[in-house]
């Protein structure tokens, strides 16, 4: 099954390079004839007004667009949430360096009072340890390999990622970010194998013309598939 996230004016759906072609065929079948337009992006318009729009990494065709996809890409992978990280180096879909690790992080109380605020400071202090723990792991594993990378894939909390966005040492790495950024569960070494196999997939964004109906535009069963 694809993953599919909702953003603005419509949703955006995870490919794998090498099911791309099939995906526009089904979004074709689904929305009748389509025009294909490459020019940076690629912007696949539907005969009923619906769109699908993808980043390309070269080519002036679909075919040389989707060749390009599928090659093999060395990309850094930061995936950080409050209290847990896992950084590393893939190359295609498999991990080639990491780092992982977690700092205890207490959650909000909702106690009043002098003991609350001896508490928020607390977790404020375990916080701050936690991120800069993710930002020394961050500066060891892919500052010293950004002329290595074809890009960098983030994931994860984004209140955490702009804390380490905000860290001078690691500038380089989040100028190579991608846009998207990975919903990802507590940052462990499996998470981050799954995400190199995410970063691997074309994000691919449709606006549909009709309102989406259960059982109609189901991504799992349709152009997600």
């Amino acid at each position: 099954m694809s993953r599919v996230r909702p953003v603005p004016g419509g949703r955006a759906v995870e490919v794998e390079p090498e099911r791309v072609h099939g995906w526009v065929t089904r979004f074709a079948e689904r929305h009748g004839p389509v025009d294909v337009r490459v020019d940076g992006n690629v912007v696949i318009t539907a005969a009923d007004g619906a769109t699908a729009t993808f980043v390309t990494r070269g080519g002036t065709t679909l075919d040389e667009v989707v060749e390009k996809l599928a090659e093999p890409r060395r990309v850094g992978l930061v995936l950080v949430r409050l209290g847990g990280h896992s950084v590393g180096v893939a190359f295609g879909d498999r991990v080639e360096v990491s780092a992982t690790d977690r700092k205890q992080v207490h959650g909000r109380i909702r106690a009043g009072g002098w003991s609350q605020q001896r508490f928020a400071r607390r977790r404020e202090g375990q916080a701050r340890v936690a991120l800069r723990a993710a930002a020394d792991d961050v500066a060891r594993v892919l500052v010293p390999r950004l002329a290595e990378l074809d890009g960098v894939v983030l994931g994860g909390d984004r209140q955490a990622l702009d804390v380490l966005r905000d860290d001078r040492r690691l500038a380089g790495v989040f100028t190579r970010a991608e846009d998207r950024v990975l919903d990802v569960p507590e940052p462990r070494r499996a998470v981050l194998d799954e995400a190199a196999r995410r970063a691997r997939c074309v994000e691919i964004v449709i606006q549909d013309t009709r309102a989406t109906r259960p059982g109609v535009d189901r991504m799992d069963g349709g152009e997600g598939a």
